[in-house]
């Protein structure tokens, strides 16, 4: 028999830099590395069920307001992005169990946060993190505002660390079971409308012009049919573009071509004002009677 290699438990410790005295950090990671042994005490002795946990997360996918919230689409090269939101990646981890998961800033000076983001299966010992760089600044119009205010601060570091968060929880679950979690939430969305779907595309078509200054047609577009064709699954699409848009996620101008209906002219609307801009200088010189004879300019 091989003797089994004893465990480093500080190695998953965050490395937090304190400004305090050698004794009192001392103490801090003591503490911590207790915390972590009863973590993992604790997941060994009480493995998680996996028929169990599956229920659980399929019972939750059953909520509406979660099913809403579960999946974000956005455009990228020429083709759509989707997957499970960060809403649906905390229920999962939350129903998985024995799952450690969070943000941790590391550092911040000189305008930025050193931020790190994990999930760690303490009962597989599976483990992912990302350490990224969050710069205290937002771009608006066109230019860079320094962000000064600390709650400004914390949301920037929260809403790009939230991302990461969820890539790092779903590493840590297994793919079937995210896949079976989205499908169901599709399932509850066409199950738990009371209207008909065209009551329900109609309100959709009012609600992004609007807002969001979208038009019909530039849906119908993007779509690839008429409003009157859409499907269930064109209806759940437009859903997460419109919570890619309210999370700050994407652009309309990512989805939607701003450069139809009318701001496009016909070929006889442009010969109809070429012939006007011709006739310009004709009345100017003078005015012709129904005889055909030229006038004298009117004053």
């Amino acid at each position: 028999m091989f003797e089994q290699e004893p465990v480093n438990y500080n190695d998953y410790l965050p490395s937090v830099q304190v400004q305090s005295t050698p004794a009192t950090v001392e103490g801090l990671k003591t503490r911590q590395a207790e915390e972590v042994k009863a973590a993992i005490f604790m997941a060994k002795q009480f493995p998680r069920d996996q028929q169990a946990a599956f229920n659980r997360i399929m019972q939750a996918c059953q909520r509406k307001k979660l099913a809403e919230e579960a999946e974000y689409e956005f455009p990228r090269g020429g083709s759509k992005v989707s997957g499970p939101s960060i809403r649906l990646a905390e229920v999962l981890a939350q129903n998985w169990g024995n799952i450690d998961y969070g943000l941790i800033e590391l550092e911040q000076r000189n305008g930025e946060s050193q931020v790190m983001a994990y999930a760690w299966d303490m009962e597989t010992n599976t483990r992912r993190q990302m350490t990224f760089t969050v710069r205290h600044e937002r771009k608006a119009k066109g230019s860079i505002n320094r962000l000064e205010d600390p709650r400004d601060i914390y949301e920037m570091v929260a809403n790009q660390g939230a991302r990461r968060m969820r890539a790092c929880i779903l590493g840590v679950i297994p793919g079937d079971i995210v896949d079976a979690a989205l499908e169901r939430c599709r399932q509850t969305l066409k199950e738990g409308y009371s209207e008909p779907l065209a009551d329900r595309v109609r309100k959709a078509l009012q609600q992004f012009h609007e807002k969001h200054g979208v038009t019909t047609e530039m849906i119908e577009k993007y779509i690839g049919c008429k409003a009157e064709s859409f499907t269930e699954n064109d209806y759940l699409r437009l859903g997460n573009i419109w919570r890619a848009l309210r999370d700050g996620m994407a652009k309309r101008e990512d989805y939607f071509d701003f450069k139809t209906g009318s701001d496009f002219e016909s070929e006889t609307e442009k010969q109809f004002k070429a012939a006007q801009e011709k006739d310009k200088p004709k009345k100017a010189s003078g005015v012709t009677d129904e005889a055909g004879q030229s006038e004298l300019p009117l004053p």
